[in-house]
This record gives C-alpha cells, structure tokens and sequence, in this order.
C-alpha cells in the first residue's frame, strides 16, 4: 500500500442513492456502476479504490443500521463481490470505511434499548447510558455520541460482546468480500485497545491487511506503529497546502513537510494518506482563489511525502462547499457519460495523468528522503532521494515565468532532466541549478 494511488469514491452520493433509506425496499444494484468507474481510475493510473461507507444505514452511511448487510441502495453481497472481484482482476486493491465508534439509532441493539429500556440486555452495548435524564430525542434516557450528534450513538468498545459483533462482521468482509482493507472512520476517537485488537485479528486473517484511521489532529505515531494502523490521514498537510497559494506564502506547506518528513521529521518513517479534498472538506477548486492553481497543487500531491488519492471528480476539478446543514455538494451523483457538461476544467485531468505516471515510474517520489531547497512566495523546490536516484522538485505559483537558482546543497552535479516536461534539461554549475518554471506549472528534474 505504500506505492498506492488511491481513488475514493463516496458510493450513496456518486451512484444517486436516496437520502433515506426506508430499510424495507428491495435492493437495487447501483454498484455495479462503479465498473465503469473501475476503468477510468486505471486509466488515470490510479491502483486502489477507497470506497465509503455502503453498509446499511438510515441516511448518509456513518449511521449504520446492519453491519452484516450492503445498504439496499446500493446493491447487495452479489453486488459487491462482483464489484471487488473486477478490481482484483484490474490490479486494483479495495478499501471500505470500517465505520466502529457509533451506530444509527435504527441500530437493532439500539432499538432493543429504546423498547425495553432498563430491561433491555443490550445496555452495555452503548457508552455511558443514563436513566436519569432524557436524550434530546425524547428517548426515556442519554447516552454519548460522536460530536454531540445524537443520530449517531457511541457503541461501548469495551464490552466483549460489541467486540465479537464487530469482528464478526470484519470476518465476513474479508472472507466473502475478499477487501484488501478499511479505512477507520473517527479514529481520532476510537478507543486504542479496540484497534490493537481488531489490528490482530486482521492481520490474522489477511497478514498483509492495510488499516488507515481518519485522525484529523494529534501526533500521528500514536496511531501508527507496529500494533496498531498502517496509515492514517495527513489533515496537517490540509490548511497549509491551500494557505502557500491562496495567500502567496510557500513556508506555509513547507514548514508542515520539513517538520514531518525532512532530516528529522516525525514522521520521516510513516506513508500517510494524503489528499487536497475528501467527503468531508470543500472541494480544491472551490478552495483555491484562483482555478489555474489546480496544477501546481496536484503536482505537490504526487511530489511530496504520502500515499496521494484523488477524490471523484477532483480530476476534473469539480467544485463544491459545505453548507450549514449539508454535504451534499461535496457528494454529487455523478455519470461517466455526462462528464463533458460537468468538467470544469478538462485539462487537469491530463495533467493529472501526467503527476501519476511520473511518480509511479519514479520510486523515489514513494520512498526518498524529503528535504526544501527554496521558498518563496510562490515557489517552492525541494528533493527526493535515495541511495540510487535524486529528484529536483519546482513548483511554480506565479502566472509568469519563473526563473530560479537552486542552490545544491551537496546533490550530485550534472544534467536534471526533466520528466514533466519533454526535452528540458538544466545543467547545475558547480553550486546551484538554474531553471524556468512555467507559469502555474513545475518541473520534476532527474539527476
């Protein structure tokens, strides 16, 4: 997983799911849409699919209502199991949300407790449950949730038999799924012990089973090490990223890098997931002040330290905000074939392309040492390297012409080829390189 290129999909929104699921309907295949999908994000030179939450739930997918079933909206186990089978056959690895810290209140544990109240034998199934005082819902007692949102109830991780529930269903899902990983919603919040556990038990049943947590703040290495998750997402990367181009201020990101991945960065030895957009965050087109800026900010995802994805139709630069009581702009229903109407801007998706493929013919975009060479305003440069190979990285903000003098800092002397750009090289003297950087472009230059 450390040389994947993820695609990520929010499956209820890009398939055109309904908003509620009445649990009753019979279920209609929308996944096998995503086939078409499949083939698009190889041709992109994308490697693994991240797919979100399709396991029943009563509205967006984090309520989960049946661990144990596809979401009717979506499909059912024949749907899914086609569908993973099809991106094995592609080359393609497949990661679903493992949604554990809360459920729906349609939840049948839930719903036994709502019944039966006291009397119910499925108490303990849930965190902090109080008889003394009502839920804002108007249920006879309170209990936690995630962020204060009472839909979503705060399972009890601790409680043996919640645990044995969940694996269950974790079992199912590599058995008969055949997945080759689970992203972990709110893992930030999760109880450490259970992801010990559920680690083991994954790696028991799959050793080379792939475990990323969403983290948005706190010191990643808590969360990734040898007994617990393999990745986890690079929010700090996040605000920095956009904040180097909205307000022309290239120490913003190159800060974050140095202090994570540079000679004695933190996390020098982690791979993070990293992203310019997700399900959760405004789309990049709708973050950046100016749209040409689209280019320079998916170079640096394939350049800088990380396992970079691309959210669906980040690579057509699809634009879209959150609003107050909604995510639905960022989760737009999507058709392969009406795509020409929607691109907002067609080119990036050939460059796009471009960024992939140098970085998978390029190893050490995945596994070099990260260290900055210059920061300015609007440009930054910085090398990747490893014991065989050195790469220049340029990135230019301006919409002019840059011309910059790199000073080598110890980096071999020589020609730098640039693997971008078709026929550019720049030849170092015996201190620096001189180079032009095209506007809202760069250069990844091969020594």
């Amino acid at each position: 997983m450390k040389h994947a290129i993820f695609y990520h999909i929010y499956p209820l929104g890009l398939l055109g799911a309904e908003k509620t699921n009445d649990l009753v309907s019979t279920p209609v295949d929308r996944l096998s849409e995503l086939n078409g999908w499949l083939e698009h994000m190889v041709d992109l030179g994308c490697n693994a699919l991240y797919v979100g939450p399709v396991f029943e739930s009563s509205t967006h997918g984090y309520d989960t209502v049946d661990y144990y079933k596809i979401d009717r909206r979506l499909g059912d186990d024949t749907s899914l199991i086609a569908l993973v089978d099809k991106a094995h056959r592609m080359g393609v690895k497949v990661v679903l949300d493992g949604v554990f810290n809360h459920v729906g209140r349609d939840f049948f544990a839930f719903r036994d407790l709502q019944k039966f109240g006291k009397n119910s034998k499925y108490i303990d199934w849930f965190s902090n449950v109080n008889f003394k005082k009502k839920s804002p819902l108007k249920d006879s007692f309170t209990y936690d949730t995630w962020a204060g949102y009472y839909q979503l109830v705060k399972l009890n991780l601790r409680n043996k038999e919640v645990c044995d529930y969940l694996f269950g269903a974790v079992k199912k899902w590599i058995a008969i799924y055949k997945i080759d990983g689970l992203r972990l919603d709110t893992a930030d919040v999760l109880d450490f012990d259970f992801m010990k556990e559920l680690a083991l038990f994954c790696k028991k049943e799959n050793p080379e089973f792939w475990l990323m947590g969403e983290v948005v703040h706190g010191d990643y290495n808590r969360w990734v090490n040898s007994t617990m998750l393999d990745s986890v997402t690079n929010y700090d990367y996040h605000t920095p990223i956009y904040e180097s181009f909205n307000l022309k201020d290239f120490g913003k990101i190159s800060e974050t890098v140095e202090r994570e991945f540079g000679p004695k960065g933190v996390y020098k030895n982690l791979a993070l997931y990293s992203f310019v957009d997700n399900h959760d965050v405004n789309r990049a087109a709708s973050t950046l002040k100016k749209p040409e800026h689209l280019f320079p900010l998916y170079l640096l995802l394939f350049t800088l330290p990380g396992i970079p994805a691309i959210y669906y139709g980040g690579e057509w630069g699809f634009e879209g905000k959150k609003t107050a009581h909604s995510d639905d702009l960022l989760r737009p229903r999507v058709k392969l074939n009406d795509l020409g109407r929607q691109a907002k801007h067609p080119k990036l998706l050939d460059a796009i392309k471009q960024f992939i493929e140098v970085q998978k013919n390029c190893k050490v975009l995945v596994n070099g040492s990260y260290e900055t060479l210059l920061v300015t305003n609007e440009q930054l440069a910085f090398f990747r390297k490893n014991t065989y190979k050195t790469i220049v990285v340029i990135v230019n903000a301006s919409t002019k012409v840059a011309k910059v003098n790199i000073d080598l800092k110890g980096l071999p002397l020589g020609v730098y080829t640039d693997l971008l750009n078709a026929g550019y090289t720049s030849i170092s003297n015996k201190t620096a390189l001189s180079i032009e950087v095209p506007p809202c472009w760069g250069r990844i230059l091969s020594h």
